[in-house]
């Protein structure tokens, strides 16, 4: 089974849709046990195949599946797609502008994928530091050092955060990131932060709008017209894991497959908007692949 994982990043605010809105707030997507939001597969899947099907429509039908149509049924198709989960996001600062975070509950569920020996040791460390009291644990992992740290809502002094070193092997797998046309700087701009830490300012850090329409020739709000809108900012990277399901057969689909690996590649002309409002320019994306070693699924020797 071909096994990739492909970065997202966020050129303009991601509405995810929510699985139900509260009152007047238009929700976005979130994880059920860490409330943490996400990108769900359904619709990553479902804008993949809508870029992909003009050209290719009976190839389509065989590798995503049959569509709900009438009396069809539906089919299982050859290729699946994980949801996209976060792995930077960037948080405002009052001594940096804008910053990155990211913890060790993201950065454990990146490496499932990326199976790096030398990472995950890491990773368990900085976990330790995290979440150890004060005087030997940490407040917080920087690649920023050797001054105070103004947070919108946090000061970190020098005292509470413990460098990352410069040939850590981190480093490797994040110049693999797509960089926003140079604007993505880890390495002076990176804050590991602990699970529940990073949860506090993911939810400071949310893009929220209020939205209202008048009455026509009146300055006055119409009945029911308030809203208010989340979104995941800008410059937040995610990550999805996708394969190709074995099969006896892929010349049917030789030329959608190819089509595929290309759209979701390194290009400038393959940039993809997911997600809801795309009528106000939400989600447009980067999207960058790499390619993992083989993962062999069940039955598979």
């Amino acid at each position: 089974m071909n096994s990739y994982l492909t970065y997202l990043y966020l050129l303009t605010p991601l509405h995810t849709g929510g699985s139900a809105d509260e009152g007047n707030l238009m929700g976005i997507a979130r994880e059920v046990h860490t409330e943490f939001p996400y990108l769900p597969s359904s619709s990553l899947r479902g804008k993949i195949r809508s870029q992909l099907e003009a050209n290719y429509q009976a190839e389509a039908n065989i590798l995503f599946g049959n569509k709900i149509e009438g009396a069809q049924q539906p089919t299982e198709g050859a290729v699946w797609f994980a949801d996209a989960s976060l792995l930077l996001f960037p948080i405002a600062s009052f001594s940096h502008q804008f910053l990155w975070i990211t913890c060790p509950l993201w950065l454990s569920r990146w490496n499932r994928w990326l199976q790096n020996e030398q990472l995950e040791p890491l990773i368990q460390n900085w976990r330790m530091l995290l979440n150890n009291p004060a005087p030997n644990g940490k407040k917080a992992i920087c690649s920023l050092t050797g001054q105070e740290i103004y947070l919108q809502g946090a000061i970190l002094k020098s005292r509470d955060i413990e460098p990352i070193a410069k040939n850590a092997a981190c480093w490797a797998e994040f110049d693999k990131l797509p960089n926003g046309d140079g604007i993505l700087n880890l390495k002076d701009k990176l804050i590991v932060m602990s699970d529940a830490d990073c949860g506090t300012f993911v939810e400071i850090g949310l893009q929220r709008e209020v939205r209202i329409a008048l009455e026509p020739g009146k300055k006055t709000a119409a009945e029911g017209s308030f809203r208010s809108e989340e979104a995941i900012p800008s410059e937040a990277v995610l990550f999805f894991p996708w394969a190709f399901k074995t099969v006896k057969d892929t010349a049917p689909t030789q030329k959608i497959r190819a089509a595929l690996t290309e759209l979701l590649g390194d290009r400038v002309q393959y940039r993809i908007q997911f997600g809801g409002l795309e009528g106000l320019g939400r989600g447009w994306t980067d999207a960058k692949t790499v390619n993992l070693s083989p993962v062999k699924s069940q039955g598979e020797s």
